[in-house]
């Protein structure tokens, strides 16, 4: 009889698309120097270490990250179609938007971490205590992902739904500093893009959740 646990089944299934995603990264990461490179950006014109461009870059990479891994988790704890499509297409979404991102770290010749508290380049790096892995506003902490991953079935649903749309709120609030601050137009494109996007998700959870007779978290 097998000892093989839950969460390491779990892991062995998502290994395959963490590899793709991983890949994927990497990819964008090199297309984002290319096209830096190619498009004649000047020294003048690149984004210094404590500009909005680089802490918005860091943070949301950050943020979108923990999105992708809650994703990955609920996919496999739930058979229903509606939330594994949008587990999927949060996914594709933000690890794409995340590998530009650093990508564009990459190009300004900027570190993918910094010293300073998140949230630091919107002037409000002292206003949100960090607890239990959530860094910033909106973040699930560590007991909540360890929940997640405990959770099956409708539970997992409903607990997803909820956190991802606090995630998506500090998010958007988060990219609407971006694009308020930025002065880099393909980041300040991207900003908005997060904006819109991330608002129609919202939009969605919310009758997501009122169907199986739950609401966001306040």
């Amino acid at each position: 009889m097998s000892s093989e646990t839950d969460e390491s089944r779990v892991t062995k299934r998502n290994t395959p698309l963490l590899v793709v995603l991983g890949a994927t990264l990497m990819l964008l990461v090199a297309l984002a120097v290319w096209w830096n490179t190619t498009t004649g950006m000047t020294s003048d014109s690149v984004p210094d270490d404590r500009s909005a461009e680089a802490g918005f870059s860091r943070d949301m990479s950050i943020h979108h990250q923990q999105a992708v891994e809650m994703s990955l988790i609920v996919r496999d704890r739930t058979g229903d179609q509606d939330v594994r499509t949008l587990a999927y297409d949060v996914i594709n979404t933000q690890a794409t938007q995340r590998g530009m991102m650093l990508g564009w770290l990459e190009s300004w010749g900027l570190s993918k971490s910094s010293r300073d508290a998140p949230m630091t380049w919107m002037g409000h790096g002292s206003m949100y205590e960090a607890k239990d892995g959530s860094l910033m506003p909106g973040m699930a902490t560590n007991t909540e992902i360890d929940k997640l991953r405990q959770a099956k079935g409708k539970d997992a649903e409903i607990l997803y739904l909820q956190l991802m749309t606090a995630h998506h709120r500090g998010g958007v609030d988060m990219a609407r500093g971006a694009v308020e601050r930025v002065e880099d137009d393909n980041l300040k494109n991207l900003a908005q893009t997060m904006v819109n996007g991330q608002q129609t998700e919202m939009d969605l959870m919310a009758d997501m959740l009122t169907r199986r007779g739950a609401t966001a978290k306040s």
